[in-house]
């Protein structure tokens, strides 16, 4: 997604080899005209599934997967990392490490609101080592419903991740694959896959 591309070359920080910082346009400050193209480039993208609904985890992957919930016109689901006073009974939860924050945490959904015949998206603004994205399809699998598929805004290609959750059978789209970020420049691997907005 070229778009996304451009946003990341001429906004996205290097702050390391292993970390990009993108908290002009995704996940501190929001870009909201790219992420209505974002949510429209997964529905392209996830064109041939049957998706009832969008699950994400807080915080930066709402935005993406909220524009990806209204273009599809089905209900948007965030798992908590957080305890909350009103979400304490008949809890979903699973573990997940950050190597960013370098923490794990309890992340948790209402079984009321994913079902057994659900068909769900998940979608994230990254993906890295996957801890993430396995613990969302947890979620999913303790509710009985199905992975439809998993939507990633940037995935660092470089890291494990989107490899273990493809060679577990995952459908997985990124937008945006990077694969390097040595030399404080940031190189895009080459997909042959054509998106919605070229542009």
């Amino acid at each position: 997604m070229n778009l996304l591309k451009k946003k990341i070359e001429e906004e996205g920080v290097v702050l390391s080899e292993t970390v990009l910082k993108v908290d002009s346009f995704l996940n501190h400050q929001v870009d909201p005209q790219l992420m209505k193209a974002i949510g429209e480039e997964f529905v392209y993208r996830f064109k041939h599934k049957r998706i009832s609904k969008i699950l994400t985890i807080e915080s930066s992957g709402i935005s993406p997967a909220l524009m990806t919930a209204l273009n599809l016109n089905v209900p948007l689901i965030f798992a908590r990392k957080r305890k909350s006073l009103t979400l304490s009974e008949d809890l979903i939860t699973s573990k997940v490490y950050s190597f960013t924050k370098q923490e794990e945490n309890t992340i948790s959904i209402s079984n009321k609101y994913i079902e057994k015949d659900d068909e769900v998206l998940i979608i994230d603004d990254f993906l890295a080592n996957g801890q993430a994205a396995l613990g969302l399809i947890e979620l999913v699998e303790k509710a009985g419903a199905n992975v439809a598929g998993i939507g990633i805004v940037i995935e660092k290609a470089f890291q494990n991740g989107g490899k273990q959750l493809r060679k577990l059978g995952y459908d997985v789209v990124s937008l945006a694959e990077i694969e390097s970020l040595k030399n404080n420049q940031v190189s895009f691997k080459e997909n042959s896959l054509e998106g919605a907005f070229t542009s």
